[in-house]
């Protein structure tokens, strides 16, 4: 009897110290994600304010940007100018959009290899302005998705609902339905090399945003579903919030267990507030 109670004791302490051991590593797993501000700066610009926004933008990081990733998003057209700006700091490049094909007959868009040509390390894919005014599909942000790690660049994954959707408590279901269409697609892997953000739509542009707890929540969601598929991966993707983040909330938001920093939109457009969001980042 007491041998086999020595014998459970032993397996039990065994038990212990591995699950002490999971637990430990994706604590220094969690660790490793570096927070990310991204400034996605939609159809807005000119070559002047390009210059004269980013010339500010380095002047006001220049005492953070060691402890926190920071990414630009100009237009199509002001990349190879951003690329010059941009040559001389830790702040990335980054695109607002790309087709699937690599060139041929598809007026007015811009391939993967067009935009690998301008140093762009990262692509917004699945923005809820192109699933919303351009129609894009689960399935056609998923082939963007793949083809922007095709040419070595990092895809920002967009997912989000709406109020409405939000209202019928179904963001969980719309969320994990655009999720996995990337998912089927590319597979688990391909998620470490890339980051997911998440925006509710109905708090784009609006001045309203999510609560901290509201954010909080879905992005333990969309992380305990990637981690149902690999802990390691679900422990150290990079998850962002999107939606209305300006200078007065981000410090509250970004202090969130799963949130990694934020997809800025309008605030990006003004080198103070954008400074600010970063250093509440750092």
């Amino acid at each position: 009897m007491l041998h086999r109670l020595g014998i459970l004791v032993s397996i039990g302490a065994r038990f212990f110290r591995a699950a002490v051991k999971v637990r430990t590593f994706i604590g220094v797993l969690k660790n490793m994600r570096r927070k990310l501000v991204a400034g996605n700066w939609k159809m807005h610009g000119s070559r002047q304010f390009v210059q004269e926004l980013l010339q500010d933008i380095k002047s006001g990081v220049n005492a953070f940007s060691d402890s926190v990733d920071m990414v630009v998003c100009p237009t199509s057209v002001h990349l190879p100018l951003a690329e010059g700006c941009l040559r001389d700091s830790n702040i990335g490049l980054g695109a607002q959009n790309l087709y699937v094909q690599e060139q041929g007959a598809f007026t007015g868009e811009v391939s993967a290899a067009m935009l690998a040509e301008y140093s762009v390390r990262f692509v917004i894919v699945g923005h809820s302005e192109r699933r919303q005014l351009f129609n894009e599909s689960n399935e056609l942000v998923a082939e963007k998705f793949a083809v922007v790690q095709a040419h070595d660049m990092i895809p920002i994954l967009c997912l989000g609902e709406t109020l409405g959707q939000r209202e019928q408590g179904s963001t969980d279901s719309v969320v994990r339905a655009q999720l996995d269409a990337v998912l089927d697609k590319v597979g688990i892997g391909a998620i470490a090399s890339a980051v997911i953000a998440y925006e509710p739509i109905w708090a784009i542009g609006t001045g309203q945003t999510a609560t901290p707890q509201q954010a909080q929540d879905v992005h333990a969601k969309i992380r305990e579903h990637l981690a149902t598929l690999d802990t390691g991966i679900g422990a150290t993707t990079r998850i962002l919030y999107g939606g209305s983040v300006n200078a007065d909330n981000a410090k509250e938001l970004f202090m969130q267990q799963d949130i990694d920093g934020g997809l800025i939109g309008g605030a990006s457009l003004k080198a103070a507030e954008f400074t600010s969001i970063c250093e509440s980042a750092g």
